[in-house]
């Protein structure tokens, strides 16, 4: 609602939340932004964002925005729109 200082990875957060939270059981994860249902553990980020922060879990993915087309665990965020 601001026209400066827009925080994008609240913006992002609070879209896939909005998105999954219709439909799905939305919850905090320890080390990463979002837990679905108790099983998929989702990190929300810009393109750049790296695997690190999901390295190691099972059930893990990133959620991206400004990509067109997924790959592997990484799913452009603008698909989870169609969710709602």
């Amino acid at each position: 609602m601001a026209d400066e200082s827009v925080d994008i990875g609240n913006v992002r957060e609070t879209f896939f939340y909005n998105q999954l939270q219709a439909t799905q059981q939305v919850s905090y994860a320890a080390k990463t932004d979002f837990l679905i249902d108790k099983k998929y553990s989702f990190e929300v980020g810009g393109k750049n964002k790296s695997q690190e922060q999901i390295r190691g879990l099972q059930n893990a993915y990133l959620a991206l925005d400004d990509i067109e087309t997924g790959y592997k665990n990484e799913i452009p965020l603008w698909l989870f729109g169609f969710l709602y």
